[in-house]
Formats: C-alpha cells, structure tokens, sequence
C-alpha cells in the first residue's frame, strides 16, 4: 500500500475549493525569444521539482469518512505523464498565445495522479513558451513562485528569488511580531471551527475568541460584498488572459516623485484601468472596489520547506475605481496601503482559513462564498529576479503566476516584476470580461499619466 502523508487542514480547504468555474490552480506563464532545450528542461523539473519536493509526485486522496484528505506517494509516478507539447496556431503572436493559454487554464487537473502540468508551447514568434500549473493544495502562490523561480539559473548559479524590503509595500517576509498575530490565526482558527457558521453569521462570537486583534476579525467578517458589476457576478467556466509590459524604471520615477511605493503606483494603474473600464459600461461606478490579496507569513530569506504548504492571509485593499484624477487615486492608495501594512488580517485570516478546511464539504462552501464575496478580484504582487534568468540555458523574456480566484471572484490580477520591467495580467471569467487585453493595455496607459501629471 502506497504511503500516505497527513494534508494541513489550509491545504485541505482549497484542494476542496475546486470548482468547474474557479479551478483552484496556480498558472504561470514563461516566454522566450529562443526555442528551450525540451529535454533539458525536463531533467531541470525533475532534479529540483520533483526529487527536492515530495508533494509533486504525490497524489491528494480523500481520507475515510469523516477524515480530511491526504497526500499518497504515486506508485506509478511518471514524470512523462506531467510534460505536453504544443504549437502555436498562426501567426504564432501574443494574442495567440493567449488564446492557448486561456484554453488550457480551464482544464481540471487529473485527480489520478500529482497535481501539476508543464506545457511546451511552440512557435511564439522565434521562441516558445512554458505554461506551469500547480494545484493551489500544493502550496501558496508565493512559495511557487519561489519554486518556479529556483528553475532557473542567473550568472551567479540557481536564481534567487527577491526579499522585497518592508519599505517596498510588495510582497513582504512577516518575521518579527509574527508571533502573536499567528497566535491569534489559531485562536480565530478555533473560534470558527467550534462554532461554525455561528460565528460568522455573529461575527462578535469569533472577535471575542481574539480579543487583542478585534478590529482585524470584525473587519473580515463584517465587510459588506462587492456589488454586482462589469467585472462582478455569474460565473462560467471559460476564462481568457491579457498582458502588458511596462518600464520599472518609470513606475519608479512616479514612486519617488509621489513620496510611494512602487507597489502603491502599479496598484493605483490597476485601479485606475478598471475604474476607466467600469465607466464606459455603466456611469454609476461605485467609489471602490476590493481585491483579496495574498500576504506571505513565510519568511522570504530562507528556504522553502520540504513539504511546502499554504502558509499565507489575505487582506481586503480597497481599490479606488471612482477616482478619476491619477494622482488623488494614487494618494488615496498610498493611504489604504499604510492601513493594512501592519495589520493582522493576513495571519487571521490564515486561521480562518485553517478552520474552514475542517469543516463539512456544505458549510465550506457557504464559508468560502461568504468571504470571497468581499472582493472583486485577486490581486498578486510578485517581484522577480531583477536581472535576467534562464531555463536550462534558455534566457527567460517575461514571466506572469496567476493565483486561482475562490467562490464567486471572477478576476485574478498578476504584477510580476523581472529584469527592470513589470508585466500585469488579468486572467478574467470570460462570461463577464470577453477580452481582458483592454484591461492590461489600460494599466499602462495609466501609468504614463501618472508619470505625465507628476512632472
């Protein structure tokens, strides 16, 4: 009998997460200007994906009834079965290879074996792609990041993947004062687990469990949802992406001219392309909307785990989509970013998240339908190496990793800075959002008018 290996109950909750219109998988794309070594990236995957971590040639299965699932070592693991190829239809440019990514993102992984596809695609003018796709119970968005990015080679030996500094408002290493703020996760974690949907529908039963961060659980649990929308409602199974590329450096020069942070400036881009997006569909645009953003409380200066793991919170960032004027947008941001940097929300609501993936299969998904329907969207800001890698002797072009949106959230947002530019992609439900390149093209265009009007 193959050996089976305990699943944490925040890994449990989303590999039970999965839906046909929010498949809980985490996709990355990698482009190049040259065709990659296929086999040489294969012996790559095998050597530091799948021999350094053991979950990727495991398999998740269901526990006995009444217990929560685990990971099973694959008998008949075969690193073939994880590898595909493809060519691009013509004329082989970004727009195709967007169509084929979105085609493939809507395609569940197959249950029978590890939880994870490579795909060479073929033909992207005179280089190809790479399309990874890892199961959200795997681990978090940052830690694969953190594992795609150990792929690749820079001059000084495997790429490092960048500790963005307190100061940076990215992605952030939640070290000191961690804690208490994880010692009230497991107190609110245990709140919700004894109480269940008590808890949330009395939202001061959880609050008194963590009495210390009562502002932060009252926040989670009593934030009213995103109202129905454009980019808000029914959800269907088909998605697309879009991406564009913008300077670094000029993202900075706004940063510095502005008194923020570079995060602070590609946040208030995105806003300001859906609150421009918004208003060509309906005048009446409400003053802001919110993304559910993943917080990192695994520290980014050492290694991975062997077992990886979901180890992150999320916070709710208001995102100011009624402000038309680009710089009071971006100080409006600057502001709510401050709000919630030093907040415990993250590491609660990693408790929260803990305590939702020990309950029934029913009251899961009424938990994870009233949380998600806070946001409207995921937002994710990654930052890359800062000089140029490559994939078994491949230089890598760009890079975007997608996290998966839960319950009723239609819109993942990717900010991946790499080499001195930042690359924003929208993956979007294409029953609300037919063509999100529109979306992408808009963020940059947003930030050429924030670097106009700070002249």
């Amino acid at each position: 009998m193959a050996e089976r290996h305990a699943m944490s109950s925040a890994d449990a909750a989303w590999l039970h997460m999965d839906r046909r219109t929010n498949l809980m998988v985490i996709n990355a794309v990698l482009w190049f200007d040259e065709p990659v070594d296929w086999p040489a990236v294969q012996h790559v995957f095998r050597e530091r994906l799948v021999e350094e971590f053991p979950r990727f040639r495991r398999c998740a299965v269901n526990g006995r009834p009444g217990a929560p699932p685990a990971w099973e070592d694959d008998p008949a693991f075969d690193l073939r079965l994880h590898f595909h190829r493809l060519g691009l239809p013509a004329p082989a440019d970004q727009s195709a290879l967007q169509e084929v990514v979105s085609d493939l993102i809507t395609t569940p992984l197959d249950r029978s074996k590890p939880l994870w596809d490579v795909y060479l695609l073929d033909g992207f003018g005179d280089g190809c792609a790479i399309l990874v796709r890892m199961h959200h119970a795997i681990a978090d968005g940052i830690a694969l990041a953190r594992v795609l990015l150990s792929l690749t080679d820079s001059d000084a030996g495997p790429a490092q993947f960048t500790v963005a500094a307190p100061h940076d408002g990215g992605v952030r290493a939640r070290v000191a004062g961690l804690a208490r703020p994880a010692t009230a996760a497991v107190s609110a974690g245990r709140a919700l687990a004894h109480e269940g949907i008590e808890a949330v529908l009395h939202p001061g039963h959880a609050a008194h469990a963590v009495e210390a961060d009562a502002q932060a659980m009252v926040k989670l649990l009593t934030a009213p949802a995103d109202p129905t929308s454009a980019v808000k409602g029914d959800l269907h199974v088909a998605h697309r992406v879009g991406w564009q590329t913008v300077s670094l450096r000029t993202v900075k020069r706004v940063a510095h001219a502005r008194h923020a942070t570079v995060n602070d400036v590609l946040v208030a881009a995105v806003a300001g392309s859906l609150g421009r997006y918004l208003r060509e569909r309906d005048p009446e645009v409400p003053d802001e909307i919110h993304a559910l953003v993943p917080f990192n409380l695994r520290p980014l200066d050492q290694p991975l785990p062997r077992d990886l793991g979901n180890r992150f919170g999320l916070v709710l960032l208001g995102l100011p989509v009624g402000i038309e004027d680009p710089l009071e947008r971006l100080d409006a941001v600057h502001e709510a970013m401050a709000e919630i940097k030093d907040s415990h929300e993250g590491a609660i609501s990693y408790g929260i998240l803990g305590a939702i993936g020990r309950t029934p299969a029913r009251v899961e998904e009424v938990l994870v339908d009233f949380f998600a329907a806070k946001g409207t969207m995921v937002l994710t800001n990654v930052p890359g190496p800062r000089r140029a890698v490559t994939l078994a002797g491949t230089p890598v072009r760009g890079v975007l990793v997608w996290a998966p949106c839960s319950g009723g959230v239609g819109m993942s947002v990717s900010i991946f800075s790499y080499a001195g530019k930042v690359t924003v992609g929208f993956l979007v439900d294409a029953g609300l959002v037919e063509d999100p390149q529109p979306l992408a093209d808009g963020v940059a265009r947003e930030v050429l008018q924030l670097a106009r009007a700070g002249r």
